[in-house]
């Protein structure tokens, strides 16, 4: 893969871009101080704006390597982050990305998920060079796979006991789309 960054993308409703100082306190009011965000995610809801400021000072600092990838979803009418969309793992060898997503409850069921991760998809495939993009979500969380079936992400099958997030050691729905198959969409 050719690693590039996390790069301003753009679409109609909403603006990705990397994370900066000025968003700490948005962000903390807007989505990781929620706990219907973090319901099935690895990591506890904010009890400070302290612990958002660590973790947005982190991801600003990481944001300097090129193989970091950690975009604010910043809603263009309300102009602050409603939550994150990320590469929170990868496979050099097999050129896989997988990509993990919140957004504040406020703004669920508006497509807002959909679109930010049909906006990376592109930029992931034809700039960093992924071969497969995955994700996966905890069955009790089905509208997280709803996001992945609307970006074109193929349903694979549910790993048992295969994942953990605040409920504990959990099952995992994994999906996946790989480049040939994005590519044959586009022509149609």
């Amino acid at each position: 893969m050719q690693h590039k960054g996390t790069k301003r993308i753009e679409t109609d409703r909403l603006i990705l871009r990397p994370f900066c100082i000025d968003d700490i306190n948005a962000s903390y009011k807007n989505w990781t101080s929620d706990e219907k965000v973090t319901e099935f995610l690895r990591w506890p809801t904010h009890a400070s704006v302290a612990i958002t400021e660590r973790v947005i000072k982190d991801w600003i600092e990481k944001s300097k390597e090129k193989d970091f990838y950690q975009w604010a979803i910043v809603l263009k009418e309300f102009g602050e982050p409603i939550g994150t969309i990320s590469v929170v793992d990868s496979n050099e060898s097999l050129n896989i990305l997988h990509i993990g997503y919140c957004i504040g409850s406020k703004w669920w069921h508006k497509g807002f998920a959909t679109e930010a991760f049909g906006a990376i998809i592109p930029y992931l495939f034809d700039e960093v060079g992924a071969n497969r993009i995955e994700s996966q979500h905890d069955p009790n969380n089905p509208h997280s796979g709803k996001v992945m079936e609307k970006c074109g992400l193929t349903y694979e099958g549910t790993l048992r006991l295969a994942d953990f997030n605040n409920k504990g050691i959990v099952d995992a729905c994994v999906y996946s789309l790989l480049k040939v198959d994005w590519e044959n969409t586009k022509h149609r």
